[in-house]
């Protein structure tokens, strides 16, 4: 049984678990900072593309746990506005303190992008954005953020 479950794992079963590749790998200490700003053309080193989306110390890293509006492009206004708020609240959680990152499961997604859970305290980053509207719980899925969708 325990081969059997490994090597579901080990092909991609994961995806299949909304939140599932978040329980792996829980840092015990926040020892992550850096001064983060908001990403351009030139600047891709401490800084936040989108609500999930940021580059530190060199690396792109996609928040595993939520999901947040899209900005490039957004389908509506709606979604552009709700993007940009969560956006700046990442921007604002990042450069609030020591932080955690943890991997999961899954290193990385199919653009490259490390995948891992941001904690501070042992409270998911990604929490604060839910419980604030600004992102869902990641669930494999991409949902539209404007009416309908």
């Amino acid at each position: 049984m325990v081969i059997a479950v490994g090597g579901w794992l080990a092909y991609g079963g994961a995806d299949a678990l909304p939140g599932f590749a978040t329980l792996a790998k829980t840092p015990t200490t926040d020892s992550l900072s850096a001064a983060f700003s908001i990403c351009d053309d030139s600047h891709r080193t401490n800084c936040v593309v989108d609500g999930d989306t940021f580059w530190f110390d060199g690396e792109k890293i996609r928040i595993a746990d939520i999901d947040t509006p899209e900005l490039s492009p957004p389908r509506c206004e709606a979604e552009r506005i709700k993007g940009e708020a969560a956006k700046s609240r990442l921007l604002t959680l990042l450069n609030s303190g020591k932080f955690s990152l943890a991997a999961g499961f899954r290193n990385e997604d199919k653009y490259g992008r490390q995948l891992r859970t941001v904690s501070r305290a042992a409270n998911s980053l990604g929490n604060v954005m839910i419980k604030e509207g600004l992102a869902r719980s990641w669930d494999g899925a991409r949902h539209g953020w404007c009416g309908g969708q």
